[in-house]
Formats: structure tokens, C-alpha cells, sequence
């Protein structure tokens, strides 16, 4: 209601970035949207709805607050799965609420059997396998104990899904260690499959994956970055770009559309003389006589400290250089170029103005952060509105 600055999201983008991505996997893959971290900073709730209102009807998360998220916000039954940790009130909620999470030891399954028999239902997992990127998931080692277990407790336990993580899908140097990771993850399913157990759904794949290494699209994947807009890198858009024939539908420089914009306005205007420093310390020195404008936005608002006296935003059509450190809630840009800017005029962060835009890359280049990290750094309580 207050706030001095706000996120759009396009919903237009997001229905071409579906497509070319349901034109990648084809209909029989089943697409799950992942929207942790905030939904990539773009915001779960209007995201969410967007996507439901797309078509989109499986939704992955971190964590149980933001599956919660998503209960809140749709009517309509969608399946959720949350990725991460699941335990006490959370694992209670998740089972009465027939949400999906991961199991990647035996304390989590057992736990989770005590809850269901408790409840009379039966929790939906999936089987998250360890296959060497050790961060999580139940050893191959493991495997015949948890499969046992599981077929003992099938009055209480849908094995919805298997699935693993690559350890850098989006980048060659990482083939060796992603192909053995492949390898075994064909073997722990097939193992899996040998014990008498068929889960609905075989999943590894992410944005990186499913275009780096098709093989691993299996019955499902679960898109991040890419539904946003964004490739997983310039390194997987380069090999796709490369593998793209001229009778290919798929026209790179179409295929994906960012979705966000984020705009504030000019609060205050001024005029500083040759020779003056413009705020903290000593790092900006106005170079002659120049006009600048204080925009409120800081790095409170996640808009990165790191681009002080690099960044750009645009104003009037035009770019207007950050001069000076950015403050936690303002910072101050070169306006001497630009003609008449008032007052409470729009300045663009990140997207488009006339023929100018200012893109998440743009930000990585002169950060040094992924636009993952860039991304899911904007505060929740900025608002977001789906145009």
C-alpha cells in the first residue's frame, strides 16, 4: 500500500517459456515447477496462481512453509512436493495435507510411517538416492533396507517418486562426475524396480539437465530457472544453440522471456558541484558540475551493494549510472544527461524502458553473484502484480 517500489511479472513470458519447454520435453514428460527460494524471487503466491491458471499442476519446494504457501493461495488441487527437510509439525502437516516431500534417510521414513499409521493415511514420498553429489539421499548401500521397509508398510506409504540432483548439469567441466552420477541412478532404479516396487514418477532432471543431457528427462522434470526465463548459464544456451537446426521449430532468440520488471520512482532531485562527494565516504567525486537523482532503493530492497559506482538503472529512455555507495534503503544516480527528470518519475531496475532494458545479466556481469542468487535476494514484501 506504502511501498516505494514493485515487481511485475509477465504472464504472457511465462506462457511462452511453457511452451518452448513442453515443446523440449514433449507431452509425455511431466513438467513439476519448482518455486522455492520465493519462486525465484518472483513471489510464490502470485506465481503460483499464474501458473495454475497456465495449466501448471505440480509445484516443487524447499520447505514445508512454502508448501503451505501454495495451500493458501490455490483452490484448485494441485500436487506439491517439498524437496527439502520435513520433521515434527511440519511432517504432521504434510501427511494429513496428502503433500509430497522427499526421503533421503531411514530416520525421515520411519518418522514418517509413525505419522501416518497415527493419522490412518499414508505419507507420498519420494526416494531421494545418493548418487555422488553427497549432499543428501539414501546410500545405493541403503537401498534393499529401505525398499524392505517400504513394502512391509504399504497400508501407510505411497512411493510416489524417485529421483537424485547432478552436481553441475549445467556445466562441461562437470561431465565425468554428471555421467557416473547417471549411471548410477540407473542402477539404483533398477533396483528399486527389482525389489517389486514401481513408482509413479522418475525424476533427475532440472532446468540444466533436461537440456544438457536429454537422456535424463525420464517421466518427469522439475524446472526452475528456466520457467523464469533465464538459461541455467551462457555455457547450456551456447550448446543448445548449437545443436538447433534451421528446420528446428525452436528459435533461440525467442525461446525464453523474462518474466519480472522491477520499477520505483525518483524521490528527490539535485544538483552537485564539481568537486563534491556524493554520499558515504570518499568513492564517488563528481567529476564536473552534475544533476543526480536519489532513488529509494537500497540494498535492503536486495539490489546488491556490490553495484555501487558500477550499476545502471534507466530513467526517461535513458541509462543513469550509480554514483556512490548504496545506502540500506537509497542510492544516487547521474541524471546530467537527462532532460527534464521530475520528481516521482519512473526508473526501471530490472526490464525494459523505450528502447533500453536492464537485464538480471547486466547484474552478474558487474556483481560477481549467479542470477539465481541475485534473484532470490529481493525482499518478499516487495509487492509482485501478474500483468
Amino acid at each position: 500500500m506504502f511501498e516505494t517500489t514493485s515487481l511485475t511479472i509477465n504472464k504472457s513470458a511465462y506462457q511462452n517459456n511453457l511452451k518452448f519447454i513442453r515443446q523440449h520435453i514433449g507431452e509425455k514428460v511431466k513438467f513439476c515447477s519448482i518455486v522455492k527460494g520465493n519462486a525465484y524471487g518472483h513471489g510464490i503466491a502470485p506465481f503460483v496462481a499464474m501458473a495454475a491458471d497456465c495449466g501448471v499442476d505440480y509445484f516443487g519446494v524447499y520447505a514445508a512453509d512454502e508448501a503451505f504457501e501454495i495451500k493458501k493461495t490455490l483452490t484448485k488441487n494441485v500436487s506439491i512436493m517439498i524437496m527439502g527437510m520435513v520433521a515434527g509439525e511440519s511432517l504432521d502437516w504434510a501427511i494429513a495435507n496428502e503433500v509430497e516431500f522427499f526421503v533421503f534417510d531411514m530416520e525421515i521414513l520411519e518418522a514418517a510411517v509413525e505419522v501416518a499409521q497415527s493419522q490412518n493415511k499414508k505419507c507420498i514420498i519420494h526416494l531421494d538416492i545418493e548418487t555422488g553429489m553427497n549432499r543428501t539421499g539414501i546410500e545405493q548401500s541403503d537401498l534393499r533396507k529401505v525398499c524392505d521397509y517400504i513394502k512391509a508398510h504399504q497400508d501407510h506409504i505411497y512411493l510416489k517418486g524417485v529421483c537424485t540432483h547432478y552436481a553441475g548439469s549445467e556445466s562441461y567441466v562437470n561431465h565425468e562426475r554428471v555421467q557416473q552420477q547417471i549411471v548410477n541412478f540407473n542402477q539404483a532404479v533398477e533396483e528399486i524396480s527389482s525389489y517389486g516396487l514401481d513408482p509413479e514418477y522418475i525424476h533427475s532432471a532440472c532446468s540444466a539437465a533436461m537440456m544438457n543431457y536429454p537422456e535424463t528427462m525420464s517421466n518427469m522434470v522439475r524446472v526452475g530457472i528456466m520457467q523464469y526465463g533465464y538459461w541455467s548459464n551462457k555455457e547450456t544456451l551456447i550448446r543448445y544453440s548449437d545443436q538447433v537446426t534451421e528446420d528446428s521449430i525452436l528459435d533461440t532468440s525467442k525461446a525464453l522471456s523474462r518474466l519480472l520488471e522491477w520499477k520505483t520512482t525518483v524521490m528527490s532531485v539535485k544538483k552537485v558541484e564539481k568537486g563534491e562527494f556524493i554520499g558515504y565516504g570518499n568513492s564517488y567525486q563528481a567529476y564536473n558540475d552534475m544533476t543526480i537523482a536519489v532513488i529509494p532503493v537500497g540494498y535492503s530492497y536486495g539490489y546488491t551493494r556490490a553495484l555501487s559506482n558500477k550499476g545502471k538503472v534507466l530513467i526517461g529512455g535513458e541509462e543513469a549510472p550509480i554514483c556512490g555507495m548504496i545506502n540500506m534503503n537509497a542510492m544516487c544516480v547521474d541524471i546530467t544527461h537527462i532532460q527534464n527528470v521530475q520528481k516521482g518519475d519512473e526508473v526501471v531496475l530490472i526490464g525494459h524502458q523505450d528502447e533500453k532494458v536492464i537485464t538480471i545479466a547486466s547484474f552478474c556481469e558487474m556483481s560477481n553473484l549467479m542470477n539465481y542468487e541475485l534473484l532470490t535476494r529481493i525482499p518478499h514484501n516487495i509487492p509482485r502484480t501478474v500483468k
